[in-house]
């Protein structure tokens, strides 16, 4: 554990955790949502149930984080809970896929939403440049970073409150629509397995906890306030998006947040939607670039990964730029379309074991305080092992890189622990 002071408050805990769900999901998703279920109540029933099963992930790594007050998220539950293997495999789940895959994805997004790349700017350039940014904003003062993540954040939910309240005021075109198909729960399931990758970032804060002030308080109110607040937001846009266009204009569309803010304000809102957009997808390229390499500078304090990535004074500089090369040589050479599922499908199954550590505790006979144990942890990882069953079952090779994945790192770790 580092020893520099305790910097992160409630509002950058919060902001950090908002900052890591609401990115592009929300605006992309309920399109083909709505396209698979027939009706928009049933799209809104499938967000509220998304929403709740994060309240119950947040609620339970809440309990994760009053035990074990540390930076470090699901590596340092899983070596301290389980076994220091199953961390490890957690961490190197982490580095090649959870933040390097989700980092380059969200840049790779951001650069679309641009309207004009310059033309001296090669393709993936605006991306890179993004990740350098906020490289250097989080790399050498841990202020710097944690205010421009607040004050990113801040602008974003107001850009969304204006575009709700301008939408709101537009008369409403879909209202209740006569379903198009017959209601089917393989399809509410199916819907749920994307709906879910937006709400996933719901335990953000717990990869800071080390930093923290108060941490044992003020990380479980952070993982659930920041969950609500973004759940709110989702389930206002969707309606948005559902109730106010007609069902035809938004059905099956892949950037639905833009053609229903068309249909609703013309084209100076779909631009302002995109803005929004785009913004929301930095506040996730700094968020993961801030909680990212907290993981692997707690792994090179336990002596499994080389000590240098350790914190220098009051950030893990060296880690912090291990996590922007690696983003960027993903940028370089691949679009990450194939990645997306494997990347959800990973790391629900790290968080659904990292949740389910509560029962091992309690097992032991420690006590568990967490809100709504056992219910809270038993739904949350009922539902995404549901979810990972029914993405098996679309897509039998998902879980084939999920398998590479953590069969690749077993010789790193044995090697490191011979080493050390």
């Amino acid at each position: 554990m580092h020893n520099n002071k305790a910097s992160f408050g409630l509002l950058t805990l919060t902001c950090l955790v908002i900052g890591n769900m609401l990115g592009a999901g929300v605006f992309t998703t309920s399109g083909f949502a709505l396209a698979d279920l027939g009706t928009p109540h049933r799209v809104m029933l499938g967000w509220l149930i998304g929403g709740l099963i994060a309240l119950c992930g947040a609620l339970s790594y809440g309990g994760l984080a009053r035990r074990m007050a540390e930076s470090g998220g699901e590596y340092l539950f899983l070596s301290r809970f389980i076994h220091p293997a199953v961390g490890f495999l957690a961490g190197w789940v982490s580095l090649l896929a959870g933040f390097t895959g989700a980092i380059a994805f969200a840049a790779l997004a951001f650069e679309s939403y641009i309207p004009a790349r310059p033309t001296w700017l090669p393709a993936g350039g605006l991306a890179i440049l993004a990740v350098l940014v906020f490289t250097a904003l989080h790399a050498f003062q841990i202020n710097l970073g944690a205010v421009s993540q607040n004050l990113i954040v801040i602008i974003k939910l107001v850009m969304l409150a204006v575009f709700l309240f301008f939408a709101m005021r537009a008369p409403m075109a879909g209202g209740s629509a006569a379903p198009t198909s017959e209601f089917s729960i393989t399809a509410l399931a199916g819907s749920l397995v994307w709906i879910s990758l937006s709400y996933s970032g719901f335990n953000a804060a717990v990869y800071v906890a080390g930093e923290a002030r108060d941490a044992v308080t003020t990380v479980p109110r952070a993982l659930w306030l920041g969950t609500l607040i973004t759940m709110a937001f989702y389930l206002a846009l969707n309606a948005i998006f559902m109730y106010w266009p007609a069902p035809s204009v938004v059905a099956g569309q892949e950037d639905v947040a833009a053609v229903a803010a068309q249909s609703i304000g013309g084209v100076w809102l779909a631009s302002f939607v995109r803005a929004i957009i785009a913004l929301a997808l930095c506040t996730s390229i700094s968020a993961m670039l801030m909680a990212g390499p907290r993981v692997y500078a707690q792994m090179a304090a336990d002596g499994l990964l080389p000590g240098f990535f350790r914190f220098q004074g009051t950030v893990p500089r060296a880690a912090i730029f291990l996590q922007a090369g690696l983003v960027i040589l993903v940028i370089a050479f691949s679009n990450l379309k194939g990645l997306l599922s494997y990347l959800g499908f990973t790391l629900s199954l790290c968080a659904a074991l990292t949740v389910a550590s509560l029962f091992v505790l309690r097992r032991r006979g420690e006590k568990i305080v967490a809100t709504g144990y056992p219910f809270t942890p038993a739904i949350y990882v009922g539902a995404t092992l549901l979810f990972a069953v029914l993405a098996v079952r679309r897509n039998p090779w998902e879980i084939a890189g999920t398998v590479i994945t953590v069969l690749s790192g077993l010789p790193v770790y044995f090697l490191m622990r011979r080493q050390k």
